[in-house]
């Protein structure tokens, strides 16, 4: 663990919140949902999503660049302003600073953050990292970040969760963030696209191990989402390589040529996050080992 403004790796810091007198009982109301990766992008809309139907978030990330990650990674600040929006929702919200790398931090910080907020209902185990190539130029420090970010941070996030959700006695929903990339293929992509299939494959297996304790695992799999991550340099390179500091419209058209719907270059955070709030709510009591597509028929 490292220091981090006088806090370590996987410490805590928490908010107090005065909560708001809700009209109507959300989707998921009273319940608890840790979320990796979300100081910005799809993680901030999920964090988002279930705050407005209810939920009390733990919101995690690591605050900090990565070896062979070419693009900026959310920030502490970022970090704090998912709090800050989460907070005027009238939720409670922690937020810790974590690598989903580090299984002993990681399991320091959730112990800490239920601890604060009395139970764990949901997860979204959404961290992930983007890096694209040509196989020979695919580094070893390339290949084994990607896999450990987005394969083995899944797997230390749901390790370190589900003895929490076990503990209520009441069943719980993990909701694994996995990729359109998982069942199209495309060049250049190996190492990414390597760690979204493994990833759904994580989640079926979990889908039947974790069906006694009434806990259902299923993954939201996007195709390209309107994220920093995803609109990138190194994904633009990678899926647009002709074109060289292309404009927004530019933007547009090409990602959209990767479509069969017209004039859809990409789809937005809110939408996949509808996707994992219908996953973490009752409404899909019965749906377990499911990758729920949102990508505009793009790997059909």
């Amino acid at each position: 663990m490292e220091p981090f403004g006088g806090l370590k790796l996987g410490s805590i810091q928490t908010r107090p919140t005065t909560k708001l007198r809700r009209r109507t009982m959300g989707r998921v109301d009273g319940k608890v949902a840790v979320i990796t990766g979300a100081a910005r992008g799809l993680g901030r809309a999920f964090a988002l999503r279930l705050a407005e139907e209810g939920a009390d978030i733990i919101a995690l990330d690591i605050g900090r660049s990565v070896s062979a990650v070419s693009y900026d990674l959310g920030s502490t600040d970022d970090l704090d302003e998912t709090v800050e929006q989460v907070e005027k929702l009238g939720r409670s919200a922690v937020a810790g600073r974590a690598d989903v790398r580090d299984r002993l931090a990681l399991k320091e910080i959730l112990a800490g953050a239920v601890k604060k907020l009395g139970r764990l209902d949901i997860v979204c185990a959404n961290a992930g990292v983007f890096t694209g190539g040509a196989l020979e130029d695919v580094s070893e420090q390339d290949w084994d970040t990607t896999l450990s970010i987005n394969i083995s941070g899944v797997f230390n996030t749901i390790q370190a969760a589900v003895p929490h959700i076990r503990a209520g006695g009441a069943g719980g929903s993990i909701v694994i963030t996995s990729s359109a990339a998982a069942d199209r293929a495309l060049p250049n992509v190996s190492a990414y696209a390597t760690t979204k299939a493994a990833v759904t494959g994580l989640m079926h297996n979990l889908a039947v191990e974790l069906a006694p304790d009434s806990i259902r695992v299923n993954a939201v799999a996007p195709a390209i989402a309107n994220t920093k991550m995803a609109l990138s340099e190194a994904s633009v390179g990678t899926f647009l390589p002709h074109l060289d500091n292309p404009t927004e419209e530019q933007l547009r058209e090409g990602f959209s040529a990767l479509n069969v719907r017209p004039n859809t270059p990409w789809v937005e955070p809110a939408d996949v996050a509808n996707a994992v709030l219908f996953l973490a709510s009752e409404e899909s009591r019965f749906v377990s080992g499911l990758q729920l597509k949102i990508d505009n028929a793009f790997s059909a």
